[in-house]
């Protein structure tokens, strides 16, 4: 009888946990791994958040550094990918409130949020693009803290407190720029279908 233990998991198969603790204790490859399986969500966000893949990228490097910093200090490894997410977006605001934000968004920022499931239905495909045109219109028009707010809820997924911290309001008003966002592009996008 064989009472070998298992093989262990290759890194890749790793869970995000198991990764974080590697990493915490100083293992770079498993940060690596960790990392590159964020990176493009990481990247997206960032994109999001600052409407400059120059900026988006110059924060997810930031925060990539300051991952591996702190790493050491997460007390709860399972939560990794959420933490991971709180520091680019820390890393994403500091660049703004340094840099003057550029007003275009990029197509990837927007087209990333909406899922597609149009199973290669030319009519379908067209319809999403021209949403997503229009969502990209609407949030062009709004004043920059109904913008951010909308994207640190909807994208980011942050709660009022944190959106507050992150613009440098009150959680009151972090919710009245969220609910006039939201009552804008909900306005804009009705009136382009």
């Amino acid at each position: 009888m064989n009472l070998a233990p298992p093989p262990a998991p290759s890194l890749a198969e790793a869970s995000d946990g198991l990764l974080a603790r590697r990493a915490a204790d100083g293992d770079a490859r498993a940060f690596e791994v960790l990392l590159r399986r964020h990176l493009g969500l990481m990247t997206a966000y960032a994109v999001r958040l600052t409407s400059s893949k120059h900026d988006a990228s110059d924060a997810v490097q930031e925060a990539s550094v300051a991952i591996w910093r702190e790493l050491p200090n997460l007390t709860t490894p399972d939560t990794v990918r959420g933490w991971m997410m709180r520091i680019v977006s820390r890393k994403a605001f500091d660049l703004m409130r340094a840099r003057k934000p550029s007003d275009d968004i990029d197509d990837e920022a927007v087209s990333a949020r909406l899922p597609v499931d149009d199973h290669g239905d030319p009519a379908r495909i067209a319809q999403t693009d021209d949403a997503m045109a229009g969502l990209r219109r609407a949030l062009d028009r709004l004043p920059p803290l109904q913008r951010q707010s909308w994207i640190l809820r909807e994208v980011g997924g942050e709660s009022y407190g944190e959106i507050a911290e992150h613009l440098g309001i009150t959680t009151t008003a972090a919710r009245g720029q969220l609910a006039r966002a939201r009552e804008t592009l909900t306005t804009e996008m009705e009136a382009w279908r």
